[in-house]
């Protein structure tokens, strides 16, 4: 690996921690997002759509979460710039402007703080509608299927885990057969789908240099491990067919750890200073995830 490779890495890196420790949003989801999205690569871009950027937002996507949430970063200029029209559709009439703030995708920092906003409203609204805290891997299904896909995905699982995907989703199913359909042609049940989701966020945010677990639930019950994905399956699917070409992944899989010690005492690092999962900064993530997972072992 080249220097210059290293340190666009680390760099990437240090501008996710950054968006971690400024919305509350985990560490390790937003890096295993990142590795499955974009190979951790701020200027990446999709063949097939719009598709830019370390988390790979569509224009329309960027767009909006650029409009509701850029003010609060400092990007009032961008997001006074964004206009709404009565079709829902975002417009900038200027085409300077426009450019400047499609190009904010390609901008690790920027990039990092839209993907974890984004994920905290796509987290309170799946929470609202399932009426349970959700997991990384529900996060992850939302990414994929959207918000309203994701509901009944999970809604169905919960009722009938052995049920096929594919039947309940065709149009995702034709976009991305190796999801919904294994390599002897059988199709996967939903338990089956959202294990492999939760299999490659952990594989994504493991790659990434991540130490915690990616995919388990919010509220820090680490008791579920995430199967491994099999049969050679290395595809990343950049693309969500269910609605139109252009729908990409941009629902990002990230959620919160709430994790306390099981004496009720407060985290510390070796030097006695406090440890927020939910905060954690470039110099204590490492050691405040390793302390996290071996909790009550």
């Amino acid at each position: 690996m080249s220097v210059t490779s290293v340190n666009s890495k680390a760099s990437v890196q240090t501008a996710i921690a950054a968006a971690s420790r400024k919305t509350g949003i985990d560490f390790n989801y937003l890096l295993g997002q990142a590795q499955v999205e974009s190979g951790l690569k701020a200027d990446a871009r999709a063949g097939t759509s719009s598709a830019t950027g370390l988390y790979q937002f569509i224009e329309q996507s960027w767009l909006g979460v650029l409009k509701q949430h850029g003010a609060e970063h400092g990007l009032s200029w961008a997001a006074d710039s964004i206009k709404q029209t009565s079709s829902g559709r975002y417009v900038v009439s200027d085409p300077a402007a426009r450019t400047a703030i499609l190009g904010l995708r390609s901008d690790p920092q920027t990039a990092a703080l839209m993907a974890a906003e984004h994920a905290s409203d796509n987290k309170a609204s799946l929470e609202n509608s399932l009426g349970r805290p959700a997991t990384g891997t529900d996060l992850y299904m939302a990414h994929f299927l959207g918000l309203g896909g994701a509901d009944k995905f999970l809604s169905a699982m919960a009722d009938s885990p052995d049920r096929t995907g594919a039947a309940m989703f065709p149009a995702a199913a034709r976009a991305n057969r190796s999801v919904f359909y294994a390599s002897n042609g059988q199709p996967r049940t939903l338990s089956e789908i959202y294990g492999r989701f939760a299999g490659k966020l952990d594989q994504g945010a493991s790659a990434g240099g991540a130490t915690g677990i990616a995919s388990d639930s919010l509220d820090g019950s680490f008791g579920a491990t995430a199967p491994a994905w099999s049969d050679g399956d290395n595809e990343v699917v950049l693309g969500n067919g269910a609605v139109d070409s252009d729908r990409h992944w941009v629902q990002n899989t990230l959620a919160q750890l709430n994790v306390s010690r099981p004496d009720g005492a407060a985290a510390t690092d070796p030097l006695g200073r406090r440890i927020d999962p939910l905060r954690p900064t470039p110099e204590n993530a490492r050691l405040a995830y390793l302390m996290l997972a071996n909790l009550g072992a």
